[in-house]
């Protein structure tokens, strides 16, 4: 990102002018400076850098807390649900009391808990605070998604999830390596300070970048009853629930190679950890290639068709590599088709999230709430299914990825403009 200012500040520019020309002559054209969208890609970045940077830690926790290996690996499952629920409870309150004041919130609350995180003196306690450390860190990415929702619509927003997607590709790439440093150096509570530290920067950023986006005129009133209508209203919305479907079981794809390439490519093809390193890191460049694309594409042929391409894409190669890995898996062919899936979710995420939000403006905080923790729940869920046939097949995750996006592309259907007229 810093390496190339002025593509940056051109694509701020695209966006601004395609927030006005959108929004038309009877709103007021809204400016999105590089700040704004700095911070919001910052918020966004809570769950891949709390997840990614600890892994490292976990043989050193273990001995530590004189636990098994399940146990540790009970933190991170704890720090999903707590995500995952974050976003449900988040989201709508934020339709009631507005985006900022949560905001604000969650990353001081986010702050404490990863303090606690660090000086957590037992398996359990960390546990806990893991989940604490995920519900308020929910705040940054189920309002940053909220903020982009009141403020931009169709190709705009689509533009604004695309260059989010091209920042954050980064951090899974960068949390590893930089959890790696922080634990030979200083120890695995030391990851926990630099979390801790990140979220205090996150609650500065959002004080001094961003401002109100839901006003009171468009905020729910009328306690709970009005939440739980709003989130009725959503979820009756059969274009929004396609929309979201299709967004979530793309990411399950995702989550699938996340969970189980570390195994398939080192213990089935006998990559060394450099090598795995490289695969991975070209996968995360092209995610970035695909996602900046996806902007021209959105130009050309708007954004459910360009969702469609991705998704027909993305199951295409997932079925490949489900054939790769029940013949005899070559290691070429396992490389360039994760690479093609991986690459293809660049056409996908942006964009079915742009379509299912745009389908709950009146609401955005719920409906990106629900988007959110559904995408959490079933990445918790997958983790352990890759896992089933042990760490010498590639076949668990071949067929969890194949059958995630069968669904997603599938729940395209429930999109379809006759079968959903009546909710227009």
């Amino acid at each position: 990102m810093n390496q190339h200012p002025q593509e940056t500040g051109t694509a701020v520019d695209e966006i601004d002018d395609a927030v006005a020309t959108t929004h038309g002559s009877n709103v007021r054209s809204t400016h999105f400076p590089a700040t704004l969208i700095a911070t919001l890609a910052l918020l966004a970045s809570v769950a891949p850098l709390a997840i990614d940077m600890y892994l490292p830690a976990f043989p050193a926790m273990a001995v530590q807390f004189d636990t098994s290996a399940s146990a540790v690996q009970l933190t991170l499952t704890t720090f999903l649900v707590g995500l995952a629920l974050g976003q449900l409870v988040i989201g709508p309150l934020s339709d009631r009391y507005g985006r900022r004041p949560l905001l604000l919130a969650g990353t001081l609350i986010c702050a404490l808990f990863s303090a606690a995180c660090a000086l957590a003196p037992t398996i359990e306690v960390l546990a806990l605070s893991r989940f604490g450390q995920g519900f308020a860190g929910a705040a940054g990415i189920v309002l940053g998604r909220a903020v982009i929702s009141d403020r931009a619509r169709g190709a705009a927003a689509a533009k604004l999830f695309s260059l989010l997607i091209v920042i954050n590709a980064i951090a899974p790439i960068i949390a590893p390596l930089l959890g790696g440093v922080i634990v030979s150096s200083v120890g695995w509570r030391g990851v926990f300070w630099a979390l801790s530290v990140l979220a205090a920067v996150m609650f500065v950023c959002v004080l001094a970048g961003v401002s109100e986006s839901h006003p009171p005129e468009r905020r729910t009133t009328g306690g709970t009853a009005a939440l739980l209508r709003d989130a009725r209203t959503v979820l009756r919305d059969r274009r929004y629930l396609g929309f979201t479907l299709a967004y979530t079981f793309a990411f399950g794809v995702l989550f699938a190679y996340i969970s189980a390439s570390p195994f398939v490519l080192q213990n089935v093809h006998g990559l060394s950890t450099t090598g795995y390193t490289i695969a991975f890191t070209a996968n995360a460049v092209g995610l970035v290639i695909s996602s900046v694309a996806n902007s021209g594409l959105v130009a050309r042929i708007g954004e459910r068709g360009t969702l469609r391409i991705g998704l027909v894409m993305l199951a295409v190669f997932s079925a490949l590599i489900l054939i790769n890995s029940l013949v005899r898996p070559a290691l070429w062919a396992t490389l360039i088709l994760l690479w093609c899936a991986v690459t293809s979710l660049g056409l996908v995420i942006a964009n079915a999230t742009a379509l299912a939000l745009g389908q709950a403006r009146q609401a955005a905080g719920t409906g990106s709430a629900v988007l959110g923790a559904l995408q959490f729940m079933l990445a918790a869920g997958i983790s352990p299914l890759v896992g089933i046939g042990g760490e010498h097949t590639a076949v668990p995750m071949s067929i969890t990825m194949v059958a995630s996006a069968l669904i997603a592309l599938g729940a395209l259907a429930l999109t379809s403009e006759g079968k959903v007229a009546h909710t227009a």
